[in-house]
């Protein structure tokens, strides 16, 4: 078991430059490296390494688990049941976006794949196969998602989404993306009108399970780690659009995902979060293409949102919490 744990103020764009020399003279180790995140999941995160071997067969890989700050014990069960997987401890939480960071600088040119994946899933047999071989068949592609399957059974429509707009945003906050969901106008965020069986170019896959090419990551860079928990997905996809690289929605394999776990215990804050998230981003990389009267418009929904949400969570006996959308 290997175990570090990085200085708390790293900041992962001060050492690209030379990171990035040392490894160009370093030659690729692995087809795929495989990144968890993880926060106070243990026994989720520990089923999810469990599933790993069947996924992984026929393909060099390596698998890190990065913590941030668990209480729970995650890093000692992992330790003892999984000697062979790496282990980066935080000594606090740093969030989805610094975490993943730490694993994609020091692997980006050690694999020819780098994946993001959730500890609160579930990979079925051969998922990395095949969609490692997806990739390596297109090499347009710099992103790939597969279909994401949640513990009740239904699609995480997650797993393939659009950008959002202020048009979008106006339909979604109306309820018509989920009253008409065939219609390619009301259905543009989560692809509703497309065939969730179907191989699909799209422009967003979610976090849980977004598999990188090492050239994307390259042209692309990190996740920017303004993001603390949600939207980080999202906006990498953005950029890897804006570099000419195709996204892919490959549903030729699935994974289960029990939403929103490491989350729970702090729900009213995560929603915060996502609203917050989706406000950066749309500040970030939309906002540009449209009239303030327009921003001014969209930024007051999606305060209403956030209040009409948080609202209806305190309301509600079970409370929930927003997942990777």
């Amino acid at each position: 078991m290997l175990t570090r744990q990085p200085e708390q103020a790293l900041q992962v764009s001060e050492s690209i430059s030379s990171v990035g020399q040392e490894a160009s003279r370093r030659m690729v180790r692995y087809d795929l490296v495989v990144i968890i995140a993880n926060w106070n999941a243990k026994e989720l995160l520990l089923d999810c390494l469990r599933s790993l071997p069947p996924a992984i067969e026929g393909l060099s890989t390596h698998t890190v688990v990065v913590d941030n700050a668990s209480t729970d014990g995650s890093v000692n069960a992992v330790a003892a049941t999984f000697p062979k997987v790496e282990i980066i401890c935080n000594q606090e939480n740093l969030g989805f976006s610094r975490a993943n960071n730490f694993a994609l600088e020091r692997y980006r040119e050690d694999a020819r794949y780098l994946l993001l994946l959730n500890p609160d899933t579930v990979v079925s047999p051969n998922t990395f196969q095949n969609i490692v071989s997806f990739m390596d068949e297109h090499s347009e592609a710099g992103v790939a998602g597969c279909k994401i399957i949640t513990a009740q059974g239904t699609l995480d429509w997650a797993c393939k989404r659009g950008f959002l707009t202020p048009s979008l945003l106006f339909y979604k906050a109306l309820g018509l993306d989920k009253r008409f969901p065939q219609s390619r106008r009301f259905g543009r965020y989560h692809l509703t009108y497309l065939d969730e069986n179907q191989i699909h170019e799209v422009d967003s896959v979610v976090g849980a399970f977004m598999l990188i090419r090492q050239d994307c990551l390259r042209t692309v860079g990190m996740l920017d780690e303004s993001y603390f928990m949600y939207g980080e997905d999202i906006d990498f996809c953005f950029r890897v659009k804006e570099k000419g690289w195709k996204i892919f929605y490959v549903p030729t394999t699935t994974i289960i995902h029990h939403k929103g776990q490491s989350t729970r215990k702090r729900s009213y804050r995560m929603i915060c979060h996502w609203y917050g998230a989706i406000d950066k981003f749309y500040r970030k990389r939309i906002a540009g293409e449209h009239s303030p009267a327009t921003n001014i418009v969209v930024w007051c929904g999606l305060r209403f949102m956030c209040g009409m949400s948080l609202l209806a969570n305190a309301l509600r006996e079970n409370k929930k919490v927003p997942s990777r959308r």
